[in-house]
Formats: structure tokens, C-alpha cells, sequence
């Protein structure tokens, strides 16, 4: 028999979330999701359960997205799985936020997309040297979701908007200077912290092993990254970017010019937007929309079957600039839709 694709383990008082799905750097499934939802509802209700840990098999990372294959494939027949597991993974989203007990996520290796959806709402978020969080979905024609506008609206200055915008992966010391992790463990010892956690209060535990991280780059960078991306259109952004001084300001607009025009204005809109939404569960849902939005749009599966697909990273995109997306497109993408899931769940009101 083969291995479950979710690992649920009860020592002491920690249940223990194991992604496994190592080959695919447990990029998520819709069995997957489903999987973890109905394991955190029934510890939710567990006395024995006091805290949960969330890690990822193979030790390449804790979770590199989510089926983008299968996202193509609805992209190109006008399928709907792809909305239905939206749907599911963001109020699984929404669960972890509003989780009663602390849910502890191990962000070791790899963390993208799907996988910061997991973690980056959890109560305790630990990054280790081997860290690389990103949320790169510009770069295929989608936009940042799993709640990730609302993570990179609220991170400090305009460092959610440079993330988003370049799709640009970071390490540990990065991703807590923008909000995304909470502590700086080396991986070594996750053993040792793992039976701590059984044993103790998650907080107290995760802070006897937690070090100072290293320097953050993007700190050193606030300057310029507050000045560049402080605008609420991509051409001024550009602009400012191409002309400021920073050669790496230059470089991330030659990264941004690489990403899919479509996208870049839709997450630009998404990020002002969900920094003036009420909580997490408005901005998923606005994200639900723009995704269904996005999926009938030509570049989501062009850009998966560039990156993914035929992999020649030659992505034509439509429009091909910025300066050609109109705002009319924009708008429709982040209207209001017509019998929207329900993604609060108990305890969101």
C-alpha cells in the first residue's frame, strides 16, 4: 500500500501534521486538503491535543505549491475542479487563522504558494537557515492567493508589494522582516523541538530553541522598496523601478517585466485592496474571484505551460504590457460574483 499523501501522529499532547508527498515537495491536493481539514476538526475537539505541528516529508521543503497541472488542465477546458479546490484550500486557510489551539509550521526548505497558505497563517511560524519562502504566481499568470494578499497588504512598508510584484524567493531572515514567519530555528533541531512540543506550551517551547536570524536584506533595502512600489499603478511603478538609482531596483524591473502584465495589475489591485478589508476571510474570498477570474484568462495556462508544461520559460503573454491591461479588465476580474462559497469558518464572524 502506498503512503498516505497526509501523515497525522499524537504524541504526548502534539498531533503532528506531516505533508508527504516528497516527489512533488508535497505540493497540495485536494485529498490533501481534505485530509488536514478533517484532522484539525477532530483535534480541535480532542482534550488530549494542545498544540499541532505542521512539517513537510523528504526534506526539500514544507510545500511547493498546489496541482498546477491540474490547474492547466482546467485552464484549457474550461474545467471546474480547479474552483472547487479553491475553494476548499481557503477555508482551510481560514481554519488554520482561526485555529483554538497553536498550530506550529515548520517552514524548512521550500515554501511556496499553496505552502505559505498553510503556514503563514499559523499561530507559530519558524523559518531555518534552509528557508525559501515565495509567492511567485505573477510569474504564471496568477495572482498572490491562500490569503497571501492579505499577508503581503499588511507586511511593513511596501515589502508585501515588491514580493508579490517580482515573485522573488527569500530565506528566513527576509520572510520574518516581512511578517511571514515569527522565529529562526536551525533545522537540526527540529527533533529536539518536536518532543519539546509534545511536553510543553508551544510558545515557551518554540522560544528555548529560537536564535536570532541573520541579517534581513530587504530591511537594508526599505529605502528604496518604499519609495519605488508606494504607487497604485504598475506603470509608475516600473518607471520608478527602471529609473531609481539602486542597481536592484533596476533589477527587480527587469524581473517584474518578465511576469505577465494581466497579473501584475490584478495583484497590484488585489494587495491596495486587501490592506482595506476587514480580516482574513475578505480577503480569500476576493481572492476566490479574482482566481476564478484568472482561470478563464489566457495567461494561466500560458504561463504553466511555459514554466511547467513545455518548460521553454518563453511565456507569450496577452496582453503583453502592462500599459496595454485594461482597468475595465481589472475591474471585472475583482467584482463581486454570483453565489460565492462560504470561506469563514467557527469562530469568524
Amino acid at each position: 500500500m502506498s503512503a498516505p499523501p497526509v501523515i497525522a501522529r499524537l504524541t504526548g499532547h502534539l498531533g503532528h501534521l506531516t505533508l508527504n508527498r516528497p516527489a512533488a515537495i508535497n505540493a497540495l491536493t485536494a485529498e490533501m486538503v481534505t485530509i488536514i481539514r478533517h484532522t484539525l476538526a477532530l483535534w480541535a475537539a480532542s482534550d488530549r491535543v494542545r498544540t499541532v505541528l505542521v512539517t513537510g516529508a523528504g526534506g526539500r521543503g514544507l510545500c511547493a505549491g498546489g496541482d498546477i497541472r491540474a490547474i492547466h488542465a482546467d485552464a484549457v477546458s474550461g474545467g471546474t475542479g480547479s474552483l472547487d479546490f479553491w475553494a476548499d484550500e481557503y477555508r482551510l486557510n481560514a481554519t488554520i487563522a482561526a485555529y483554538p489551539k497553536p498550530i506550529v509550521a515548520w517552514m524548512d526548505g521550500l515554501v511556496m504558494g499553496g505552502g505559505i497558505g498553510i503556514s503563514g497563517h499559523a499561530a507559530l511560524r519558524v523559518v531555518t537557515q534552509r528557508s525559501r519562502l515565495a509567492m511567485p504566481e505573477v510569474g504564471i499568470g496568477f495572482h498572490p492567493d491562500v490569503g497571501g494578499s492579505w499577508l503581503l497588504s499588511h507586511a511593513p512598508g511596501q515589502l508585501g508589494t515588491h514580493l508579490a510584484l517580482t515573485g522573488t524567493p527569500i530565506g528566513a531572515a527576509d520572510a520574518i522582516a516581512a511578517g511571514l514567519a515569527d522565529h529562526y530555528i536551525p533545522s537540526e533541531r527540529l527533533p529536539y523541538l518536536r518532543l519539546a512540543l509534545a511536553r510543553r506550551d508551544a510558545a515557551g517551547a518554540v522560544a528555548s530553541f529560537a536564535t536570532a536570524p541573520p541579517e534581513s536584506d530587504l530591511t537594508a533595502a526599505r529605502g528604496w522598496i518604499d519609495d519605488c512600489y508606494s504607487g497604485d499603478t504598475m506603470d509608475g511603478i516600473v518607471e520608478r523601478l527602471a529609473r531609481h538609482p539602486d542597481a536592484d531596483a533596476r533589477a527587480a524591473a527587469e524581473t517584474i517585466a518578465t511576469r505577465s502584465p494581466t497579473s501584475l495589475a490584478v495583484t497590484l489591485r488585489s494587495l491596495r485592496s486587501a490592506a482595506r478589508l476587514p480580516d482574513l476571510p475578505a480577503a480569500l474570498a476576493q481572492e476566490y474571484r479574482l482566481s476564478a477570474a484568472l482561470l478563464r484568462l489566457p495567461d494561466l495556462a500560458e504561463g504553466i505551460r511555459a514554466q511547467i508544461i513545455d518548460k521553454d520559460r518563453q511565456p507569450r503573454w496577452q496582453p503583453a504590457t502592462v500599459a496595454d491591461v485594461p482597468p475595465e479588465l481589472v475591474d471585472a476580474c475583482i467584482a463581486p460574483i454570483d453565489n460565492p462559497p462560504d470561506l469563514r469558518v467557527e469562530g469568524q464572524k
